[in-house]
């Protein structure tokens, strides 16, 4: 558990090296493991014969974070405030033997783990671009619980702290030198050894700024006027960006506030109540399930088809410079592939190798990359307009715009070089991958990869299973998608697949409100206060009008004479046909665009969709724009077009944006409550119509329990 090395300067190294795990991991194991050798190391102290303390670790990250299965199951306010309050007092204990102790991090060091080198007085970190270190607690509805926000509050100063607390980041060691989370860099292993035992040997003082009478948090306190002017503003921004959604970001600048009027002690006592608070809260429940436990289950391949190897690609290529093409060609770069970019022209396919250089350069700039790999992505591009360069490709992904003949063209002349192994695929956002394969000369080995623009960013790619794609085709392309170091999620090749399909639901919904004489300001304010990140009547211009009804008409050849036609369908059919108004492209839509302004409402709106008298509930409002979604992604499930609730609540929050705090489509339930979800259904259905109506899979999930299983 812990190696204890002690050298003739009376330095102590302690080595953490958890047995029988691949990580170091904050735990009651680590904890309980620490006490004898503080114990010791208060003794050893007393008789003077202890300089100092390095903390390192054996394995390849220098330590993890905390349990996240035990934070989402517990449900006793007093055991998770002991928890906490252990770790708190451990880390207190760590920092207090009266000499200097130095982390030597080794790896990555994240959320506890990065607590535990916060609670030393100095942090030296091996310069490699593949460590990572920070608080990114946030991201997943928590803060730091054992006392890492009133240290960061003390070392940086209220304002520092909340910039880094509240925005989750994860640094490089450059990164974190800059802005003051870490001490010092080392080239190595060797050299940052030597160098925390030079820093031992030259220090002397073993206490903390806030253990000594003349510490001071810098640039002061919320008890001076100044200071506490600048927390009610950050409070203002924080509200008007997250709606009061998310619950830990206001929790961190509550800690700071409170905690810089009191002593070190008290102030941590504070954050120990409002983490024990957040943990209960449905918010972190929610975002701990799809960003921890959701996240996992896809990632270790629970939807994988069994029985094929690995597969490990080399070489990938890439039809279309554009936009999409280019962001796909750069996510393959960042992870170790080499690409080949062809368009109509080698020129043309140039654009790729330019989109690429402009990301690395601005990479290298923000020291998220080292120069050698900037220049070993670089060395990996070849841009083309020849066809036979495929041949030694793995897989081919054609991103051209959306044209069946266009794609089945560029697909056909690449297919005629690529060998018997390798993957074809389309990043198509509207076509079936069943009509695009249909002049393939391998079906089997054809499938789509729809990506989410900006392509290497969005972390999400849907992967479309065609009429003929063979399982072990689908394998294959989860593995790259796994390389790339994005969420995979397989989907049936149907109108819309998963992500545009539920998503329309929602736009549709906003449409319907406006058509009911509900003012367009406030559904897309309510749009913004459910959570989502645009307003339904902004998206549906994003995406266009046409698109729009396109997938309602796709839906409508997909039903038959089961088909209900939604009510927005009139309100699209008037504004395509009769007003020329499609949308954001054409910059005339619900709003109108004005050269170097901010898009607002077409003044003609009113007159075509008139005001209603009658009042509209905010609650009724917010409910009807989710459970619209919430309803077609189960229908996705019954329709087993998304296969598993992992991917179907992932799927939602990447794909189209839905609540984070939430936890996704189907968490949005076990979140609202089953019965209340299935009565709220039964009363919007009666009034509203049946698009509400419940489906037959939601019944289904509740009697097997599966809304309530943590993977």
């Amino acid at each position: 558990m812990i190696k204890y090395k002690k050298d003739t300067d009376n330095i102590v190294t302690l080595i953490l090296d958890m047995s029988h795990r691949n990580d170091n991991v904050i735990n009651h194991e680590i904890g309980q493991a620490f006490l004898p050798v503080l114990k010791h190391l208060q003794q050893e102290k007393k008789k003077g014969t202890l300089r100092g303390i390095i903390l390192t670790s054996a394995k390849k990250r220098f330590l993890a974070g905390g349990d996240l299965g035990y934070l989402y199951h517990a449900k006793d306010a007093n055991e998770i405030f002991q928890f906490a309050d252990g770790l708190k007092q451990f880390l207190r204990d760590l920092e207090s033997p009266g000499v200097p102790v130095v982390a030597a991090i080794n790896g990555d060091a994240l959320g506890a783990g990065f607590e535990l080198a916060l609670g030393c007085h100095h942090r030296i970190v091996i310069d490699s671009p593949k460590i990572k270190l920070g608080l990114p607690e946030v991201r997943l509805g928590l803060i730091p619980g054992s006392g890492g926000i009133i240290r960061l509050m003390w070392l940086l100063g209220i304002e520092r702290a909340f910039d880094i607390l509240s925005s989750g980041l994860r640094y490089r060691p450059k990164d974190a030198l800059r802005v003051g989370i870490i001490d010092e860099l080392a080239k190595d292993q060797k050299e940052m050894m030597e160098k925390a035992r030079h820093f031992l040997l030259h220090t002397r003082e073993g206490r903390r700024p806030w253990d000594q009478e003349q510490g001071r948090i810098p640039n002061g306190t919320a008890k001076q006027p100044e200071m506490a002017k600048r927390i009610r503003i950050l409070a203002t921004q924080l509200a008007k960006e997250t709606y009061r959604n998310y619950p830990a970001q206001q929790a961190i600048l509550n800690i700071l506030s409170e905690g810089s009027k009191v002593d070190f002690d008290t102030a941590c006592r504070i954050g120990t109540r409002y983490y024990t608070q957040l943990v209960l809260s449905p918010a972190c429940k929610n975002m701990i399930k799809a960003f921890w436990f959701d996240y996992k289950s896809i990632k270790e391949g629970e939807k994988r088809p069994r029985g094929f190897g690995r597969f490990r690609p080399r070489k990938v290529g890439i039809i279309g410079a554009g936009l999409m093409g280019s962001g796909i060609a750069y996510a393959c770069l960042l992870n170790g592939l080499e690409v080949v970019i062809k368009d109509v022209s080698r020129l043309i396919a140039e654009r790729g190798r330019m989109y690429a250089k402009e990301r690395i350069e601005k990479a290298l700039a923000q020291n998220t990359i080292a120069k050698e790999e900037a220049e070993s992505m670089l060395a990996r591009i070849t841009t083309t307009e020849d066809p036979s360069e495929f041949e030694s490709c793995d897989l081919v992904i054609e991103a051209v715009f959306e044209n069946a003949q266009v794609k089945q063209k560029v697909t056909r002349e690449a297919e005629a070089y690529m060998d018997d192994y390798s993957v074809l695929a389309s990043n198509t956002v509207s076509i079936p991958i069943t009509e695009l394969a249909q002049n393939s000369l391998r079906p089997d080995h054809y499938v789509g990869l729809h990506f989410f623009h900006p392509a290497d960013q969005v972390p999400l790619v849907e992967i479309v299973k065609g009429a003929k794609t063979s399982e072990e085709t689908i394998a294959r392309a989860f593995d790259f998608v796994n390389v790339i170091k994005k969420i995979p999620i397989v989907v049936k090749d149907d109108w819309g697949f998963y992500a545009a399909r539920v998503q329309n639901t929602f736009i549709l919904e906003g449409i319907t409100l406006l058509q009911e004489g509900c003012p367009p300001a406030l559904i897309e304010n309510l749009s913004l206060q459910a959570g989502m990140p645009k307003g339904a009547l902004s998206l549906a211009d994003d995406l266009g009008l046409g698109m729009v009804l396109k997938y309602e008409h796709q839906a409508a050849a997909h039903y038959g004479n089961k088909y209900i036609q939604h009510p927005a369908v009139s309100v699209l059919q008037t504004m395509i046909d009769d007003l020329e108004r499609t949308g954001k492209y054409k910059k005339a839509g619900f709003y109108q665009y004005e050269e170097g302004q901010a898009p607002q409402f077409w003044e003609a709106l009113g007159e075509h969709y008139p005001l209603s008298k009658k009042p509209f509930q905010v609650t009724e409002i917010i409910e009807r724009l989710l459970f619209a979604q919430v309803i077609e992604a189960v229908w996705c499930l019954q329709e087993n077009v998304i296969r598993s609730i992992p991917e179907a609540n992932l799927g939602s929050i990447f794909g189209w944006g839905f609540p984070a705090f939430k936890g996704g489509v189907i968490q949005y339930i076990q979140d609202y409550g089953v019965d209340a979800f299935l009565k709220r259904c039964n009363q919007f259905k009666k009034k509203h119509g049946q698009r509400f109506s419940a489906p037959k899979k939601l019944r289904e999930l509740i009697a097997k329990d599966q809304l309530n299983q943590v993977v």
